[in-house]
């Protein structure tokens, strides 16, 4: 499609601005061809009208989709232009902080101006042995591409770092080397890649200073060629130096510095080694106080003098030489501080004995007068005469500035010389890459000659640029078969032909500097009339002649020609180098010897740099007054051919551009300044290689991730099973121009913005999808909510019209309500009114009838109130009368109480004081609250008794009173009597006064006692209230006491239980690292030691003449040697090569704590040989004595009935031995058999049940038989009893009993009965056919016979136990599978359900089917057998009971013949030992363990054979006390299987087998150690069989430690076979299809996720674990083992994996997030399979889960950042915020991380405490156990198979 029709609403376009240079903005309304202006939105909310150049109506640029926004390649963009790389660029810094971009072969790289954790040895790993587009760009990238092609290729490299001053490029090459020397090694112990290294902080010392642009600028250009031999190892090195600025040394501009050498100098003066230089400080000197800035922030320089000087010392600088250096740079800052006066205007003088000359000369060694002369005057020499000529003062200055730069160029050239000479090889290079740290282009607003050469240099390194860019897109075209159209690109050589052509400017100015009176503006006025008007290139400046302007590639540069000359012909006064050359200073003569043979000569220029290099300059040898031609080449030729010689080395090999951008000119960390940016772009060629990626086909895409990523705008009948047959007819309807692409062979090939439009189309058809399923989803949603409001309407409806029909019920009931209120309401007014009137008549009637009452009454009361006036007064003198005698008692008591209670009060208080009291009142507290509260009630009895007088007296009072009414009657009856006496009735009235005051006093002392009683009361209460309070308290306080003693001890428990899990943690953290620790040493220690073996045998080779003679071994060295110190004699012979003696410090040093334990075991062992051999000899004495004692002992009979009653006993013991194990015997199997053998009608059970009966009664006939045997020797023992014999048979048995073993017995027995044929009571006499004897011998047989049937069956028993528990563990997972696939039936529907189920049942009946024919077959075998046995032991009974055991003499032949007796052959007992010769040692070796693979005989062996048959060698050489046999067997075997492994350790399967082996001969040795703790798992029998003569605890530790390097070697291995195939199959390949698309990807392509043949998928990598398991579990390895292995294997998978994740940009977004979550779900159902859940396999991965859910989970608001933080607990902080500032949109629809929530992220983590590190130790190897596994494996049943070729050796 046309370019034009991309200009729609919404689209997205750059514009120029000038102060961010490009801005974005967005187009309003469509634009039609011949629209002059276009309607923009800027970002900023504003509306722009951008009109068009009317000229040539070029549009605006395109934006990148968002999408495409921040690719690790800029040629991925669709759309290639300048606005587009900025943004890019800006994206990735600013937002990402990423420093670094490719531009298709240029990596791009930023200066943060902060240091990054980026450049690790974990990163370096990460990177090595990556394909470049494989992982995002870093400079290590770069790095190891170039060192890849050099050993693919075979071709050197050239790593070319380029830059203005403080853009990083002195950072980036030395990261490159230091790349080189880790990744590759040195191939010689002199450690080159370190050397080469420390040659940085050297060159960095005396080559950088501080600008104001860069704090460690490098003031010269430097060429490094790292050299490699053959196996592309670093074996040396050489460095080239271009233009040295030495104007540095004595001129420095503002806030600028000196070379940091001399101020490392100044802040080291005070060292006792500088006293003689007599530094200060910087100040005090002219040439380092001029810039005014001394000290650089954050920079030490006394510890960096320290590093200087370090680095000299690695590379081989003398002590001597250093400090000659530091002489000569000490005497330059003294030269700078000499000054001089005028004595006139043409001559000048040096004030006397002037101290900076005065020193300057005493460090330089040379004469003080003959110098201060010569920087006074100089010499003129003509042709006849030479002139003496004072100078002016200007001139001394200038002369004394240039000696100084002159000196410093003398000796940065001799360093470097020495530099390159200790970096020098002995041995051939085969191979270099080159890396080049030049200086970039440079325009400032004064150009002189520096930046003339410069640029000039960067016009070259330009050109061979553009060049090796056009030659690259042309091989890429032709390799794709893409008609080739020649692309038009700047090509700058007019400009490089205007300099250094003949009549250019170099050949001009060479030309003016050999005339006598040429001058900057002759040889001016020489390029106007030269070039002026007739080079395109060369322009005049118009308001200057004294200037000229180059069109660069760059820019165009203005150039003063002022100064030109003077720099060009590098003057400086040869007397004042004499005076040097005759210095008593031995080093400084030598920097001006010979400067033609100098490597990069150096000559002195006024003011500027100077070129180095190593082309040789012939010196001019004539007359010795012609000393002035030795500086004859200009400055500008040198460098000429310098730099020629530079393009010649880049030409001859493949470059590799590495781009520096200096973000900012102030050194801000992460601030992007867009003008300055886009001037170095435009200056470094960036731009130029986007331009010639524009000109063709930029984008490019295989054909398989073309299908992969457009497969959407594709329909169904479109797709073919021929990718690229698809793509063209996809390709063919989509974008009609078939010249906007091209087809190759596996590529397609797109011009600019078609990727974009394809991107839109895309979008579109995505976008028109999730508008399809957002119609559905919401019409469907719309749906459901109708159907929700219907129904919720329905309800409504129903419950409003059953509210309608209750209200109209409620209506009626209301009505008639009301009706009945009415009715009743009329009822109650008519009553109202009848009661009104009927009460108004009552009431009347009650007025008048109370009247006359009233009347009646009151005078019936005035008779009452006489009688009751008389009652009062008489019951009122009675009263008077009793009250006071009551009121005299009370008083009595009451004083008596008060006298006793203060006597109580006081000996209260006295108590109350006393302490005693006061413990006693609280320790019997309740006591005391009792006996308060017994006498409360006392009280309240006595206030109840107090009241009941009371009540008492009221009730006499009424008494009274009564009595008093009945006087009041009859004085009312004797009324007229009292008319009478009217006088008296005064007097009594007057009483009656009075005895109403008493009644009134009587009140108020009754209402006083009350009052008491009540204050009394209350009194009491409040105390007995205060001593409950203080109860209370004291409980509440006791509570307090006890609850905190609970807690304090629930605390103290906790915190000692916390601080033991604590400490033990700790402990277990402990334990690891040192284990860790020593085993990283074991693997130190492994790898010297091959390394040893590789030189040796290198030594080997180089000696071919064998010389004879044999190895001096040392004296004291111990024959029991350590692990680190084995040899042997099979060792020695295998070594066919001579070696020669070498030095004692180059052996491998001896362990000499092991050295000495085994030299004193050996002590011990001899001692214990020798006492042995002391108590053997003994032995055979009294053997000898006791031969000759039976010889004189007369021949008695006695003794043999002695022997016989020992037979007897013998015989007995063994019946009821067997009686016991028959019992034991059917008690275990009526127990412990399954239920199906051992039922009663099982035919097995039957068979065995009547064997053992017959057995049984077999036993009780011979019982039988034994009794009578033992009463027929007794009476026979009776008859006999001569004396003599007593004491004879006393001493033959005890000589009897010595006898151990049985075979001497019968000796003894036979002997005895030769002896004794010839007296006069033969065995005959016993008995008398001699049946006794025979039935005695063939009893015993038969029970030895029965003895050994019976073990055969009790190991049968236990063999079929086993196999029994064996049954019923597969019963229980066979359970355990049935419940599995019952929940899983569960969870289908019930028609699947259904068939599952009856799937299911039939798979189980034919297993069942299967199971049971097999167990019938197995017991037919076993019934067959059982009857086999059983006939054979009847046979064998029968015949014991008819046969003889022995001849019997003629006498008994003659008297009864004797059948003659059947004595079958007792199989052979085995003991579980072999036996072999000293001489088939390295037979048994070499056949054992260097011949023997696993994948041939091995893999039909018993797991752990080897270790089995080894092990039984050593008991057998342990059982014949033999050390030095069992010695040389372990030390044979230990070399042995390390030669195997060194021969084949790459092997995974032969480094198993023997990991398993070792381990397995390591738990032998501890199983039959002997100890304890080993013992307790094992059998009788197995007990039986341990070690009985050697400790080999120390070499179980040598074999644990030979299974460490084993086990390291086998995880070496899994990670060398597992490494290729985790990125791809973890990572890059689509596991779950369709899910993650295929974004472009730029020039360097990445691994295709799409799996073809050759990629690696997760099944593979499953593949390759279940081939590492069903391997090991082959071997028979440990099971803890393999749980070890396994994690390791995980922890790799998930280390590789999330620090690829961490590296790889693209792999960093939400679908890949769930690619991960489903793979690490794979391996984690793998683990379940193989029952290694709880291995901790699991846990190794929660990194990786953390990262992949990191992707997936929200990434905007606090809450977000809240969970992200709470969730990934195990990855670091800087991790988190890798992963989130990494986090790429796959798709439109997703979100980029904002800063601001990164932010966020990192404020919220900065209190964790983490390691800084960003990526895993994929090296790490957790530290390995091995647990002790006891083997159930009886060592007498083991086999030795005849493949093996094993036949020397016996079995014993």
């Amino acid at each position: 499609m046309a370019a034009s029709e991309l200009y729609t609403k919404f689209a997205r376009v750059w514009i120029p601005d000038p102060e961010e240079v490009w801005k974005s903005a967005e187009l309003l309304k469509d634009y039609k061809p011949g629209d002059k202006v276009l309607l923009l939105h800027l970002e900023e909310g504003k509306d722009l009208e951008y009109r068009l150049d009317p000229k040539t109506g070029e549009l605006p640029h395109l934006r990148n989709p968002d999408i495409l926004v921040g690719e690790n390649d800029l040629t991925a963009l669709s759309y290639l232009h300048e606005p587009a790389v900025l943004h890019n660029l800006r994206v990735r810094f600013i937002d990402s902080k990423l420093i670094y971009t490719y531009c298709g072969i240029v990596l791009v790289a930023i200066n943060p101006y902060e240091q990054l954790p980026i450049y690790g040895e974990d990163i370096i790993n990460a990177y090595s042995g990556q394909n470049m587009g494989d992982m995002d760009p870093h400079i290590f990238a770069v790095a190891e591409e170039a060192y890849k092609q050099m050993a693919r290729d075979e071709r050197n490299q050239s790593i070319i770092v380029s830059g203005e001053s403080g853009a990083g490029k002195t950072v980036s090459a030395k990261y490159a080397m230091r790349y080189f020397a880790t990744v590759s090694g040195s191939a010689s112990e002199a450690n080159v890649e370190e050397k080469v290294l420390a040659s940085n902080p050297i060159m960095e010392s005396i080559g950088n200073a501080k600008t104001t642009r860069n704090d460690n600028s490098s003031r010269f250009g430097k060429y490094i060629e790292i050299g490699f031999d053959k196996r592309y190892r670093i074996i040396g090195a050489n460095m080239r130096t271009y233009l040295l600025e030495k104007s540095r040394v004595v001129f420095q501009a503002e806030e600028e510095r000196n070379y940091h050498i001399f101020y490392q100098l100044c802040a080291s003066a005070k060292l006792p080694e500088f006293k003689m230089l007599r530094l200060g400080n910087a100040d005090s000197f002219h040439y380092t106080k001029q810039g005014g800035s001394p000290m650089i922030e954050g920079v030490d320089d006394a510890k960096e003098m320290a590093h200087t000087r370090q680095a000299c010392t690695l590379l081989g600088i003398s002590e001597s030489y250093q400090m000659g250096i530091f002489r000569i740079l000490a005497g330059i800052l003294h030269l700078g501080n000499v000054v001089f006066a005028s004595r006139d205007s043409d001559s000048c003088t040096i004030p006397p004995k002037h101290e900076p000359l005065t020193i300057f000369c005493d460090l330089m060694g040379v004469d003080y007068e003959e110098m201060c002369h010569w920087l006074c005057h100089r010499k003129l020499a003509t042709a006849t005469e030479t002139y003496i000529k004072p100078i002016s003062k200007l001139q001394a200055t200038n002369a004394r500035d240039a000696l100084a730069k002159h000196i410093y160029a003398k000796l940065f050239n001799w360093i470097v010389d020495h530099v390159n000479q200790a970096l020098h090889s002995a041995v051939k290079q085969h191979s270099f890459i080159g890396v080049l740290d030049i200086y970039g282009f440079e325009t400032f607003e004064i150009n002189s000659f520096e930046q003339f050469c410069i640029n000039y240099a960067n016009e070259k390194l330009q050109q061979q640029f553009n060049m090796h860019v056009f030659k690259l897109e042309q091989e890429e075209y032709m390799k794709e078969q893409i008609p080739w159209t020649l692309i038009d690109f700047y090509d700058n050589q007019p400009c490089i032909n205007l300099i250094e052509s003949k009549l250019g400017i170099l050949d001009l100015l060479d030309e003016e500097c050999k005339m006598p009176k040429g001058t900057d503006d002759t040889w001016a006025q020489k390029l106007y009339n030269t070039h002026l008007n007739k080079c395109a290139l060369f322009e005049k400046p118009r308001m200057s002649n004294k200037a000229f302007i180059i069109k660069h590639f760059a820019d165009k540069v203005e150039y003063q020609c002022e100064g030109f000359l003077e720099k060009n012909k590098d003057t400086v006064f040869e007397e004042q180098i004499k005076v040097l050359k005759s210095s008593k200073f031995k080093m400084l003569p030598e920097l001006f010897q010979d400067d033609e043979k100098a490597i990069s000569p150096t000559s002195a220029t006024s003011s500027g740099r100077t070129p180095l290099t190593r082309v040789p300059v012939k010196p001019t040898k004539g007359r010795p007054g012609q000393t002035a031609k030795e500086h004859k080449k200009t400055v500008g030729h040198q460098f000429r051919n310098s730099l020629h010689l530079l393009m010649e080395t880049l030409n001859a090999t493949t470059p590799h551009y590495v781009r520096c951008i200096k973000p900012n000119d102030f050194k801000f960390p992460f601030t992007f300044d867009e003008k300055r940016a886009v001037q170095q772009l435009r200056a470094c060629g960036v731009l130029e290689t986007i331009r010639i990626s524009a000109a063709g086909f930029p984008s490019r895409w295989t054909y398989q991730e073309f299908f992969s990523r457009y497969r959407v705008l594709m329909k169904q009948k479109d797709v073919l099973g021929d990718r690229k047959q698809t793509c063209k007819n996809v390709l063919e309807k989509l974008i009609l121009d078939k010249d906007k692409y091209q087809f190759g062979k596996t590529k397609i090939f797109f011009r600019a913005g078609q990727v974009a439009y394809l991107e839109k189309l895309r979008a579109d058809k995505l976008r028109a999808a999730c508008i399809r399923i957002q119609k559905t989803i919401r019409g469907w949603l719309l749906r459901k909510r109708y159907l929700c409001m219907q129904r919720a309407a329905i309800t409504v409806q129903r419950y409003v019209r059953g509210y309608q029909a209750r209200c109209y019920a409620k209506f009626l009931r209301r009505t008639k309500a009301a009706t009945t209120i009415q009715k009743y309401w009329r009822m109650y007014v008519v009553r109202r009114r009848y009661k009104i009137r009927r009460a108004a008549t009552i009431v009347i009637q009650s007025y008048l009838r109370g009247y006359l009452t009233r009347n009646r009454y009151r005078k019936i009361l005035c008779e009452h109130k006489a009688v009751i006036i008389q009652k009062r007064v008489r019951g009122w003198l009675a009263r008077t009368r009793y009250k006071r005698t009551m009121k005299a008692i009370i008083y009595l008591q009451c004083c008596f109480r008060r006298m006793m209670a203060k006597r109580e009060l006081k000996k209260l208080k006295i108590e109350a004081r006393s302490v005693e009291r006061y413990k006693k009142l609280h320790i019997g507290m309740e006591n005391k609250i009792m006996q308060l509260q017994r006498k409360v009630d006392e009280q309240n009895k006595d206030y109840k008794c107090l009241m009941e007088k009371l009540t008492n007296l009221e009730g006499v009072y009424n008494s009274e009173t009564e009595k008093l009414r009945n006087d009041v009657e009859r004085l009312q009856l004797s009324e007229e009597e009292a008319k009478v006496a009217t006088g008296r009735v005064l007097s009594l009235q007057e009483e009656i006064a009075k005895l109403r005051k008493d009644l009134e006093r009587t009140r108020s002392e009754k209402k006083s006692i009350e009052e008491r009683a009540d204050k009394y009361k209350q009194e009491t209460d409040q105390l007995v209230s205060n001593l409950k309070e203080e109860n209370t308290l004291l409980k509440q306080e006791k509570e307090t006491l006890n609850h905190r003693i609970v807690e304090q001890a629930k605390e103290m428990t906790e915190t000692m239980e916390r601080k033991l899990v604590e400490e033990t943690k700790q402990l277990e953290l402990d334990l690891n690292d040192e284990r860790l620790r020593y085993q990283n040493l074991l693997n130190e220690f492994s790898r010297l030691e091959e390394r040893y073996d590789d030189l040796k045998e290198e030594m080997t080779l180089m000696l071919n003449v064998p010389k004879p003679g044999h190895k001096r071994t040392d004296s004291t060295h111990s024959s029991n040697e350590s692990e680190y110190t084995f040899s042997s004699e099979f060792a020695e012979t295998e070594d066919i090569a001579p070696r020669t003696e070498e030095p004692i410090e180059k052996k491998v040093p001896l362990d000499m704590s092991l050295f000495l334990k085994l030299q004193k075991r050996v002590t011990e062992l001899e001692q214990e040989k020798q006492l042995m051999q002391d108590e053997l000899d003994r032995k055979e004495e009294q053997v000898l004595r006791s031969k000759a004692k039976e010889e004189e002992r007369p021949q008695i009979r006695g003794a043999a009935l002695e022997y016989e009653s020992l037979k007897r006993q013998e015989l007995e013991s063994e019946n009821k031995k067997l009686k016991n194990e028959l019992n034991e015997l059917r008690k275990a199997l009526s127990e412990k058999s399954a239920p199906e053998v051992t039922a009663p009608g099982a035919p097995a059970y039957r068979v065995l049940m009547e064997q053992l009966t017959s057995v049984s009664e077999e036993l009780d006939v011979r019982k039988e038989e034994v009794l009578i045997l033992r009463s027929q020797l007794v009476s026979q023992k009776e008859a006999i009893q001569p004396k003599n014999t007593m004491t004879d048979s006393t001493i033959l048995l005890e000589d009897v009993q010595k006898m151990k073993d049985k075979g001497e017995i019968a000796q003894a027995y036979i002997g005895l009965k030769e002896t004794n044929r010839s007296s006069t009571m033969d065995y005959q006499e016993l008995n008398e056919d001699g049946e006794l004897w025979l039935v005695y011998e063939g009893l015993k047989q038969a029970n030895r016979l029965l003895e050994s049937q019976l073990q055969s069956q009790k190991r049968s028993h236990e063999n079929e136990a086993e196999a029994l528990r064996g049954e019923i563990q597969s019963l229980k997972e066979e359970n355990n599978r049935q419940q599995q696939l019952l929940a899983q039936n569960l969870q289908l529907p019930p028609e699947a359900r259904i068939e599952a189920s009856l799937q299911h049942e039939i798979t189980r009946l034919t297993n069942e089917n299967l199971d049971l024919m097999e167990q019938l077959e197995k017991q037919d075998k076993t019934v067959r057998k059982l009857k086999k046995q059983l006939k054979v032991f009847a046979k064998k009974i029968g015949e014991l009971e008819v046969g003889q055991m022995e001849n019997i003499s003629p006498g008994q032949i003659i008297d009864e013949p004797i059948r003659p007796v059947n004595i079958p052959r007792k199989e052979k007992d085995f003991q579980g030992m072999l036996e072999y010769k000293r001489e088939d040692e390295q037979k048994l070796v070499k056949n054992l363990i260097l011949e023997l693979k696993p994948r041939g005989v091995a893999v039909n062996l018993i797991p752990g054979l080897p270790a089995y048959i080894l092990f039984m060698c050593v008991r057998h050489a342990d059982y014949l006390n033999d050390d030095q046999k069992v010695r040389s067997l372990l030390t044979s075997t230990i070399n042995s299987i390390k030669k195997v492994l060194k021969k084949r350790g790459d092997d995974f399967e032969t480094v198993s087998f023997w990991l398993s082996n070792t381990c397995r001969f390591l738990h032998c040795l501890k199983q039959y150690s002997g100890e304890e703790g080993f013992m307790k798992h094992n059998t009788s029998r197995q007990n039986e069989h341990c070690l009985t003569n050697f400790d080999l605890a120390e070499y179980r530790q040598v074999l644990s430690d030979l299974a460490i390097q084993i086990y390291q070697q086998l995880v070496r291995v899994l990670e060398n076979i597992l490494q290729p195939m985790i990125v791809s199959g973890m990572l890059e390949h689509e596991t779950i299809q369709g899910v993650s698309g295929v974004k472009p990807t730029g020039l360097r392509k990445r691994t295709s996720s799409i799996a073809d043949e050759g990629t690696y998928t997760l099944d593979s990598i499953l593949r390759q674990l279940n081939s590492f398991h069903s391997v090991m579990c082959q071997h028979g390895m440990d099971p803890e083992l393999i749980k070890q292995v396994v994690k390791q294997m995980f922890y790799i998978v998930g280390a590789i994996t999330l620090n690829n994740l961490l590296l790889r940009k693209d792999m960093c977004s939400w679908s890949k997030g769930m690619q991960i979550r489903y793979n690490v779900s794979q391996l984690e159902e793998w683990l379940r399979d193989k029952n290694l859940m709880n291995s901790g396999a699991k846990e190794t991965l929660e990194p990786l889960i953390q990262a992949a859910q990191l992707l997936q989970v929200k990434k905007k608001t606090d809450d977000d950042a809240e969970a992200i933080c709470s969730m990934c607990n195990a990855l670091t902080t800087a991790q988190i915020v890798k992963v989130l500032n990494l986090y790429t949109p796959v798709n439109e629809f997703e979100e980029r991380v904002s800063v601001s929530f990164i932010r966020t992220i990192q404020m919220r983590l900065r209190d964790r405490k983490d390691s800084p590190q960003l990526l895993m130790d994929a090296k790490h190897i957790f530290p390995v156990t091995f647990p002790f596994n006891p083997s159930s494996l009886a060592l007498e049943t083991i086999q030795i198979p005849a493949s093996l070729g094993l036949g020397f050796i016996a079995r014993v």
